[in-house]
């Protein structure tokens, strides 16, 4: 029985911020680009009042993995991925990274249906299989 992620909100006056911990490569791209919101060392590590929320908005943008995303309070959390095509890229010493709407067909028969980026494991290590948990930097995984 696959159990279902956990999604964590943050919300300002226009917006929404989610994070999805079992989604998260660890690729530092959020803390390191605005260290004044994302502080992994703090509980919540999530500080909103940090930053401006469009400059927010712009960082989150750039998470390779898709485990922290956001919205506008007053659109639909619609993503901003082309459903048109797909983009697949080999994250050098890291994951796969899928890009657009995918269907994930699992062993057990079940499926489920992925938007933005997906990252799947490619070092074997990953603890949250098939989905990359950031397990390949710990074993210094090259390829």
């Amino acid at each position: 029985m696959k159990i279902k992620p956990t999604i964590k909100t943050y919300k300002t006056e226009e917006l929404v911020v989610e994070w999805q911990p079992s989604l998260c490569i660890h690729s530092e791209k959020c803390w390191r680009g605005l260290p004044q919101v994302f502080r992994p060392n703090d509980k919540p590590w999530v500080y909103l009042e940090g930053a401006k929320d469009a400059e927010i908005k712009k960082q989150i943008d750039n998470c390779p993995s898709g485990a922290l995303s956001s919205y506008w309070k007053n659109q639909k959390n619609e993503t901003t991925t082309n459903t048109d095509s797909t983009q697949v890229e080999v994250a050098k010493n890291g994951p796969l990274m899928v890009k657009g709407k995918i269907d994930i067909k699992h062993a057990d028969g079940k499926s489920e249906m992925k938007e933005k980026i997906t990252a799947f494991c490619r070092c074997g290590a990953s603890g949250n299989k098939p989905f990359c948990d950031g397990s390949h930097s710990k074993i210094r995984f090259e390829g």
